[in-house]
Protein backbone atom coordinates (compact mmCIF):
# COMPACT_ATOMS: atom_id res chain seq x y z
CA UNK A 1 0.00 0.00 0.00
CA UNK A 2 1.67 3.50 -1.06
CA UNK A 3 1.56 6.36 1.30
CA UNK A 4 -1.23 8.15 -0.67
CA UNK A 5 -3.26 5.21 -0.21
CA UNK A 6 -2.73 4.83 3.58
CA UNK A 7 -3.22 8.23 4.18
CA UNK A 8 -6.65 7.68 2.88
CA UNK A 9 -7.34 4.86 4.70
CA UNK A 10 -6.41 6.30 8.07
CA UNK A 11 -8.65 9.86 7.37
CA UNK A 12 -11.52 7.34 6.73
CA UNK A 13 -11.37 5.37 9.78
CA UNK A 14 -10.77 8.94 11.86
CA UNK A 15 -14.17 9.68 10.38
CA UNK A 16 -15.40 5.90 11.21
CA UNK A 17 -14.30 6.73 14.60
CA UNK A 18 -15.72 10.35 15.16
CA UNK A 19 -19.03 8.35 14.07
CA UNK A 20 -18.57 5.83 16.61
CA UNK A 21 -18.35 8.46 19.23
CA UNK A 22 -21.72 10.38 18.01
CA UNK A 23 -23.51 7.20 17.78
CA UNK A 24 -22.77 5.45 20.71
CA UNK A 25 -25.57 6.24 22.71
CA UNK A 26 -27.67 5.21 20.25
CA UNK A 27 -26.42 1.67 18.86
CA UNK A 28 -25.13 -0.30 21.40
CA UNK A 29 -28.27 -2.67 21.61
CA UNK A 30 -26.26 -3.65 18.10
CA UNK A 31 -22.87 -5.26 20.27
CA UNK A 32 -21.78 -8.34 20.89
CA UNK A 33 -18.96 -10.34 22.07
CA UNK A 34 -17.72 -10.34 18.84
CA UNK A 35 -17.55 -6.45 18.03
CA UNK A 36 -14.96 -4.07 16.78
CA UNK A 37 -14.51 -0.98 16.79
CA UNK A 38 -12.33 0.94 13.51
CA UNK A 39 -9.21 2.72 15.11
CA UNK A 40 -7.29 5.72 13.22
CA UNK A 41 -4.55 2.89 12.39
CA UNK A 42 -6.55 1.16 10.08
CA UNK A 43 -6.80 -2.29 12.57
CA UNK A 44 -9.45 -2.76 14.67
CA UNK A 45 -10.37 -3.21 18.30
CA UNK A 46 -12.83 -5.76 19.98
CA UNK A 47 -15.09 -3.67 22.72
CA UNK A 48 -14.43 -5.57 24.84
CA UNK A 49 -10.75 -6.36 26.93
CA UNK A 50 -9.75 -8.88 29.18
CA UNK A 51 -7.80 -6.85 31.95
CA UNK A 52 -4.83 -8.15 33.97
CA UNK A 53 -2.93 -6.35 36.05
CA UNK A 54 -1.59 -6.84 39.92
CA UNK A 55 -4.36 -9.56 40.13
CA UNK A 56 -2.46 -12.41 38.27
CA UNK A 57 1.37 -11.27 39.61
CA UNK A 58 1.32 -12.63 42.72
CA UNK A 59 4.48 -14.03 44.65
CA UNK A 60 2.31 -17.93 44.27
CA UNK A 61 2.92 -18.43 40.77
CA UNK A 62 2.08 -15.36 38.59
CA UNK A 63 2.32 -17.72 35.32
CA UNK A 64 0.24 -20.14 35.84
CA UNK A 65 -2.76 -17.96 37.27
CA UNK A 66 -2.07 -15.41 34.30
CA UNK A 67 -1.92 -18.39 31.74
CA UNK A 68 -5.15 -19.49 33.39
CA UNK A 69 -7.01 -16.77 33.31
CA UNK A 70 -6.49 -15.63 29.75
CA UNK A 71 -7.12 -19.45 28.40
CA UNK A 72 -10.60 -18.93 30.24
CA UNK A 73 -11.77 -15.27 29.00
CA UNK A 74 -10.81 -16.95 25.37
CA UNK A 75 -13.55 -19.73 26.41
CA UNK A 76 -15.89 -17.02 27.47
CA UNK A 77 -15.49 -15.51 24.34
CA UNK A 78 -13.22 -12.65 24.75
CA UNK A 79 -10.51 -11.98 22.07
CA UNK A 80 -8.50 -9.10 23.48
CA UNK A 81 -6.23 -9.28 26.62
CA UNK A 82 -4.50 -6.32 28.10
CA UNK A 83 -1.07 -6.83 29.41
CA UNK A 84 1.98 -4.78 30.64
CA UNK A 85 5.63 -5.50 30.88
CA UNK A 86 5.51 -3.84 34.47
CA UNK A 87 3.02 -6.92 35.61
CA UNK A 88 5.38 -9.54 34.60
CA UNK A 89 1.79 -10.80 32.57
CA UNK A 90 3.23 -10.93 28.95
CA UNK A 91 4.85 -14.05 28.51
CA UNK A 92 1.57 -15.90 30.33
CA UNK A 93 -0.30 -13.97 28.42
CA UNK A 94 0.94 -15.15 25.45
CA UNK A 95 1.04 -18.55 26.17
CA UNK A 96 -2.28 -18.81 26.60
CA UNK A 97 -2.71 -17.51 23.03
CA UNK A 98 -0.20 -19.82 21.45
CA UNK A 99 -1.93 -22.71 23.23
CA UNK A 100 -5.16 -21.33 21.98
CA UNK A 101 -7.34 -22.88 19.00
CA UNK A 102 -8.77 -19.27 18.17
CA UNK A 103 -6.56 -17.98 15.12
CA UNK A 104 -3.96 -15.24 15.70
CA UNK A 105 -5.82 -13.02 13.42
CA UNK A 106 -8.65 -12.77 15.55
CA UNK A 107 -6.99 -11.85 19.09
CA UNK A 108 -5.86 -8.87 19.98
CA UNK A 109 -2.83 -8.72 22.36
CA UNK A 110 -1.50 -5.01 24.25
CA UNK A 111 1.18 -4.57 26.22
CA UNK A 112 3.08 -1.32 27.96
CA UNK A 113 6.44 0.25 28.01
CA UNK A 114 6.89 0.37 31.81
CA UNK A 115 6.14 3.70 33.46
CA UNK A 116 10.07 4.31 35.23
CA UNK A 117 11.50 2.53 31.76
CA UNK A 118 11.00 5.73 29.40
CA UNK A 119 12.97 7.13 27.16
CA UNK A 120 14.16 6.21 23.53
CA UNK A 121 16.64 3.53 24.50
CA UNK A 122 15.11 2.20 27.13
CA UNK A 123 11.71 1.96 25.19
CA UNK A 124 13.62 0.47 22.16
CA UNK A 125 14.77 -2.71 24.78
CA UNK A 126 11.76 -3.43 26.31
CA UNK A 127 9.68 -3.46 22.54
CA UNK A 128 12.19 -5.99 21.73
CA UNK A 129 12.27 -7.80 24.85
CA UNK A 130 8.11 -8.34 24.88
CA UNK A 131 8.92 -9.76 21.55
CA UNK A 132 11.30 -12.37 23.50
CA UNK A 133 9.30 -12.90 26.04
CA UNK A 134 5.86 -13.43 24.25
CA UNK A 135 6.87 -15.11 21.04
CA UNK A 136 4.66 -13.21 18.91
CA UNK A 137 5.27 -12.35 15.23
CA UNK A 138 3.92 -8.82 15.88
CA UNK A 139 1.77 -7.05 18.96
CA UNK A 140 -1.36 -5.26 17.74
CA UNK A 141 -1.24 -2.40 20.18
CA UNK A 142 1.30 -1.00 22.28
CA UNK A 143 0.83 1.71 25.16
CA UNK A 144 3.32 4.14 27.11
CA UNK A 145 1.99 3.35 30.34
CA UNK A 146 2.52 6.27 32.24
CA UNK A 147 3.87 10.15 31.31
CA UNK A 148 6.60 9.64 33.78
CA UNK A 149 10.27 10.78 32.98
CA UNK A 150 9.80 14.03 31.57
CA UNK A 151 9.38 15.51 28.28
CA UNK A 152 12.37 14.45 26.67
CA UNK A 153 11.63 10.59 27.90
CA UNK A 154 7.95 10.88 26.71
CA UNK A 155 8.68 12.10 23.67
CA UNK A 156 11.70 9.38 22.99
CA UNK A 157 9.43 6.21 23.97
CA UNK A 158 7.01 7.49 21.38
CA UNK A 159 9.80 7.57 18.50
CA UNK A 160 11.03 4.12 19.92
CA UNK A 161 6.93 3.41 19.31
CA UNK A 162 6.99 4.72 15.90
CA UNK A 163 9.60 3.18 14.71
CA UNK A 164 8.91 -0.48 15.48
CA UNK A 165 5.43 0.38 14.09
CA UNK A 166 6.90 1.41 10.76
CA UNK A 167 9.41 -1.77 10.91
CA UNK A 168 6.49 -3.83 10.71
CA UNK A 169 6.33 -5.16 14.68
CA UNK A 170 3.36 -3.27 16.19
CA UNK A 171 0.49 -2.13 14.67
CA UNK A 172 -1.23 0.26 16.92
CA UNK A 173 0.30 3.01 19.21
CA UNK A 174 -1.17 4.34 22.26
CA UNK A 175 -0.77 6.12 25.81
CA UNK A 176 -2.18 5.50 29.12
CA UNK A 177 -2.85 8.16 31.76
CA UNK A 178 -1.88 10.90 29.80
CA UNK A 179 -3.32 14.40 30.95
CA UNK A 180 -4.59 16.69 28.23
CA UNK A 181 -1.36 18.98 28.69
CA UNK A 182 0.86 15.46 27.80
CA UNK A 183 -1.73 14.36 24.99
CA UNK A 184 -1.16 18.07 23.96
CA UNK A 185 2.45 17.74 24.03
CA UNK A 186 2.59 14.52 22.21
CA UNK A 187 0.27 15.82 19.35
CA UNK A 188 2.38 18.74 18.45
CA UNK A 189 5.47 16.43 18.90
CA UNK A 190 3.99 14.09 15.86
CA UNK A 191 3.58 17.15 13.91
CA UNK A 192 7.10 17.85 14.64
CA UNK A 193 8.40 14.93 12.99
CA UNK A 194 5.82 14.81 10.56
CA UNK A 195 7.46 18.42 9.57
CA UNK A 196 10.78 16.68 9.61
CA UNK A 197 10.28 13.59 8.02
CA UNK A 198 6.98 13.47 6.20
CA UNK A 199 2.92 13.10 6.15
CA UNK A 200 2.11 10.10 8.56
CA UNK A 201 6.00 9.80 9.86
CA UNK A 202 5.09 11.00 13.60
CA UNK A 203 2.59 8.06 13.77
CA UNK A 204 -0.45 8.32 14.87
CA UNK A 205 -2.87 7.98 18.58
CA UNK A 206 -5.08 4.94 18.36
CA UNK A 207 -6.16 4.45 21.82
CA UNK A 208 -5.92 5.72 25.06
CA UNK A 209 -6.07 4.06 28.23
CA UNK A 210 -7.50 5.38 31.39
CA UNK A 211 -9.50 5.04 34.62
CA UNK A 212 -13.08 5.71 33.86
CA UNK A 213 -16.66 5.21 35.45
CA UNK A 214 -19.42 7.38 36.75
CA UNK A 215 -16.67 8.53 39.67
CA UNK A 216 -14.24 9.57 36.87
CA UNK A 217 -15.74 10.67 33.48
CA UNK A 218 -12.74 12.70 32.79
CA UNK A 219 -14.91 14.49 30.56
CA UNK A 220 -11.85 16.70 29.65
CA UNK A 221 -9.79 13.91 28.39
CA UNK A 222 -13.21 12.07 26.96
CA UNK A 223 -13.32 15.50 24.47
CA UNK A 224 -10.00 15.02 23.85
CA UNK A 225 -10.24 11.60 22.41
CA UNK A 226 -13.19 12.21 20.78
CA UNK A 227 -12.70 14.94 19.18
CA UNK A 228 -9.54 13.23 16.92
CA UNK A 229 -11.18 9.90 17.11
CA UNK A 230 -9.05 7.81 19.07
CA UNK A 231 -10.36 5.03 21.06
CA UNK A 232 -10.78 5.13 24.61
CA UNK A 233 -10.32 2.49 26.94
CA UNK A 234 -11.20 2.06 30.83
CA UNK A 235 -9.50 0.28 33.26
CA UNK A 236 -10.62 -0.35 36.57
CA UNK A 237 -14.18 0.05 34.95
CA UNK A 238 -15.46 -1.87 37.94
CA UNK A 239 -14.13 0.79 40.19
CA UNK A 240 -12.60 -2.19 42.28
CA UNK A 241 -16.33 -2.91 43.82
CA UNK A 242 -15.97 0.22 46.12
CA UNK A 243 -19.18 1.36 44.39
CA UNK A 244 -21.24 -1.66 44.09
CA UNK A 245 -23.65 -0.78 46.76
CA UNK A 246 -24.31 2.66 45.56
CA UNK A 247 -28.20 3.55 45.81
CA UNK A 248 -28.15 4.05 42.17
CA UNK A 249 -26.29 0.72 41.26
CA UNK A 250 -28.39 -0.93 43.30
CA UNK A 251 -31.61 0.46 41.59
CA UNK A 252 -30.68 -1.07 38.29
CA UNK A 253 -29.35 -4.52 39.39
CA UNK A 254 -33.02 -4.79 40.66
CA UNK A 255 -34.23 -3.40 37.47
CA UNK A 256 -32.12 -5.91 35.00
CA UNK A 257 -31.70 -8.67 37.31
CA UNK A 258 -27.99 -7.66 36.33
CA UNK A 259 -24.93 -8.07 38.82
CA UNK A 260 -23.37 -4.43 39.86
CA UNK A 261 -20.22 -5.11 37.23
CA UNK A 262 -22.34 -5.88 34.39
CA UNK A 263 -24.56 -3.15 35.19
CA UNK A 264 -20.50 -1.11 35.17
CA UNK A 265 -19.67 -2.75 32.21
CA UNK A 266 -22.75 -1.75 30.19
CA UNK A 267 -22.05 2.10 31.27
CA UNK A 268 -18.61 1.92 29.94
CA UNK A 269 -19.67 0.20 26.52
CA UNK A 270 -22.65 2.91 26.16
CA UNK A 271 -20.46 5.52 26.50
CA UNK A 272 -18.55 4.26 23.50
CA UNK A 273 -15.56 3.06 26.05
CA UNK A 274 -13.74 -0.39 25.14
CA UNK A 275 -13.87 -1.74 29.20
CA UNK A 276 -11.32 -3.89 30.62
CA UNK A 277 -12.59 -6.17 33.76
CA UNK A 278 -10.65 -7.81 35.34
CA UNK A 279 -10.93 -11.18 37.62
CA UNK A 280 -9.02 -13.94 38.62
CA UNK A 281 -12.13 -16.17 39.36
CA UNK A 282 -13.89 -17.88 36.43
CA UNK A 283 -17.72 -17.16 36.80
CA UNK A 284 -16.71 -13.51 37.20
CA UNK A 285 -15.08 -13.67 34.23
CA UNK A 286 -17.92 -14.96 32.45
CA UNK A 287 -20.43 -12.81 34.30
CA UNK A 288 -18.60 -9.35 32.67
CA UNK A 289 -18.88 -10.37 29.17
CA UNK A 290 -22.84 -11.46 30.03
CA UNK A 291 -23.75 -7.81 29.11
CA UNK A 292 -24.95 -8.08 25.76
CA UNK A 293 -28.51 -8.90 25.92
CA UNK A 294 -30.08 -5.70 27.96
CA UNK A 295 -29.52 -1.83 27.69
CA UNK A 296 -29.19 0.96 29.92
CA UNK A 297 -32.26 3.65 28.79
CA UNK A 298 -31.03 7.22 28.73
CA UNK A 299 -32.61 8.14 31.86
CA UNK A 300 -30.52 5.07 33.68
CA UNK A 301 -27.30 6.23 31.95
CA UNK A 302 -28.14 10.11 33.58
CA UNK A 303 -28.95 8.47 36.82
CA UNK A 304 -24.89 7.07 37.02
CA UNK A 305 -23.51 10.48 36.00
CA UNK A 306 -21.64 12.41 38.42
CA UNK A 307 -19.53 15.32 39.16
CA UNK A 308 -17.44 12.90 41.07
CA UNK A 309 -13.26 12.86 40.66
CA UNK A 310 -12.51 9.56 42.87
CA UNK A 311 -10.08 7.77 41.03
CA UNK A 312 -9.80 4.21 42.94
CA UNK A 313 -6.22 3.92 41.65
CA UNK A 314 -3.32 6.03 40.65
CA UNK A 315 -3.58 8.61 38.46
CA UNK A 316 -0.54 9.87 36.84
CA UNK A 317 -3.16 12.23 34.14
CA UNK A 318 -2.14 15.04 36.91
CA UNK A 319 2.03 14.12 36.77
CA UNK A 320 3.40 17.46 35.75
CA UNK A 321 7.09 16.59 35.10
Amino acid sequence: MNALSRLKLLQNHSLSNLKHYSSAATNMAKLNIESKYPMNSGYEIPVLGFGLSTLTTTIQSPENVAEDVVSHAFKAGYRHVDSAAVYRNEAPCAAAMHASSIPRSDLFFTTKIPPRSMGYAQAKKWIEASFVHTGLDYIDLYLIHAPFGGREARLGAWRALVEAQQAGKIRSLGVSNYGVHHLDELEAYIKELEAEKGKGKGGIISVGQWELHPWLARPDIVGWCQERGVILEAYSPLVRAKRFDEPAIQSLVKKYSKTPAQILVRWSLQKGFVPLPKSVTHSRIDENANVYDFELTEEDMTTLQTDDYAPCGWDPTTSKD
